[in-house]
């Protein structure tokens, strides 16, 4: 399991004037209070590493509670502060494919390093390794708080790129000029509501990890800088509020499209009914086997019968024009 860990493990010290990635040979080398002047970003792809967790955990001497944090399979969204450190826990979408699923993400930090933990390989702080790389902005100038706050800013902006490309996709599918109350639509309305319940899900944990990072106190930690991502998940969450209202009413307009139509038969098969019903009548009387029906010995009975038959239905017909039933 040690040669996974160190395989999926990667190490990057920076400080303003100095940028190093490299990659740990060996277990005893996974050392994070190194850079005294600068910070260092310990990645980690897998939570199957317990064992090399706990041995990394020991040897920096880090509060032991996290071994325990460590050990568990599935965590919440949580924001614990230990000893000079915090420990923060979140659910995450992964995005690249059209199918969404989720991670889990851990990241340990602490004034001058930060250890975060991924389930799956890739991830959307790419730009972060660049800006480290080409010393671009103020990244290499601040601590780890700072690039704690990037990693989450990322994560935010993924979910908002990739909500804005499904949801011009679902505007495509899902025109209004297009709604028909039919199996595949109906389909598709619920497939795009349960993609909208999945990333608000995913944003109201990431806005409730930010609330607890605000009220963190610990000494080099700055919070200041998770207010403006707080409002960016909550215009998130108020924009897939807002289409999850808007497919909910395209639902209503398919039941009442169909309730419509159902009505539209039913009135038609009621009028033919109510218009067949006194001619099946007539034709009921004249058709029983009594020998002393006096209508059946007139030679013109045949015809009045048929002329009374036509006039009930022209009066049916009349009354039914005049009510605008149809």
């Amino acid at each position: 399991m040690e040669e996974g860990f160190l395989e999926n493990t990667t190490v990057i010290d920076y400080s303003d004037k100095n940028y190093q990635k490299t990659k740990f040979t060996s277990l005893s080398e996974v050392d994070m209070t190194t850079p005294k002047k600068g910070i260092r970003w310990v990645n980690t792809y897998g939570l199957e590493y317990q064992k090399d967790f706990k041995n990394v955990i020991l040897q920096n001497n880090l509060d032991d509670f996290l071994i325990k944090l460590l050990m568990e399979d599935e965590h919440a969204t949580k924001v614990i502060v230990l000893d000079d450190l915090l420990f923060v826990a979140v659910k995450v979408l992964k995005t690249e494919g059209r199918t969404l699923d989720d991670e889990q993400m851990i990241f340990i930090v602490s004034p001058h390093y930060l250890w975060s933990i991924q389930e799956k390989p890739g991830d959307y702080f790419n730009w972060i390794r660049e800006r480290l790389e080409n010393h671009k902005g103020i990244v290499r100038k601040k601590k780890a708080d700072y690039l704690l706050y990037l990693i989450i800013e990322a994560i935010i902006d993924n979910y908002q790129e990739t909500y804005l490309k499904h949801a011009a996709i679902g505007a495509d599918q899902l025109n209004a000029k297009h709604i028909k109350p039919t199996p595949e639509f109906t389909s598709l309305v619920e497939n795009r509501k349960q993609e909208l319940f999945s990333f608000k899900k995913a944003a109201i944990g990431l806005r409730d990890m930010i609330v607890k990072l605000e009220k963190v106190e610990i000494n080099g930690i700055e919070v200041k800088y998770f207010s403006e991502i707080k409002e960016q998940t909550n215009n998130l969450i108020s924009n897939i509020d807002f289409e999850l209202q808007e497919l909910e009413s395209k639902i209503n307009l398919i039941f009442s499209i169909q309730g419509h139509r159902l009505n539209e038969v039913m009135k038609t098969l009621t009028i033919l009914s109510v218009i067949f019903i006194p001619l099946t009548f007539l034709a009921g009387i004249y058709g029983m086997n009594f020998e002393n029906i006096p209508e059946l010995k007139n030679p013109n009975g045949y015809f009045i019968l048929l002329g009374v038959m036509v006039l009930v239905t022209v009066l049916a017909v009349w009354y039914f024009k005049r009510k605008k039933w149809f």
